[in-house]
């Protein structure tokens, strides 16, 4: 073969290879970018329901103090529980 056809062949596999490397490139540029937008999204999931943890907590913690008040006026005004002067139920 002539030594033209041998630089040819060899151009077109650099272009075949460049191609290929810079295909390669942009599909893990895109899947990086893909997961950085997955992660943001997760992180924000997390954020919501570490907010709406809270906002159960301080409702269950409410919901307490409101329930041991109520059995504390229940305790007082029940006629069947005897109490010392400390407070302590018989």
């Amino acid at each position: 073969m002539a030594t033209w056809v041998w630089i040819v062949i060899a151009l077109a596999v650099v272009v075949v290879v460049g191609i290929a490397v810079l295909g390669g490139m942009q599909r893990r540029r895109k899947e990086t970018e893909e997961r950085r937008q997955q992660a943001q999204e997760l992180r924000q999931e997390a954020d919501s329901r570490e907010k709406l943890a809270r906002e159960h907590e301080e409702h269950a913690r409410d919901a307490r103090r409101v329930a041991a008040e109520v059995g504390a006026r229940a305790d007082r005004v029940d006629p069947d529980r005897e109490t010392s002067d400390d407070g302590a139920v018989r």
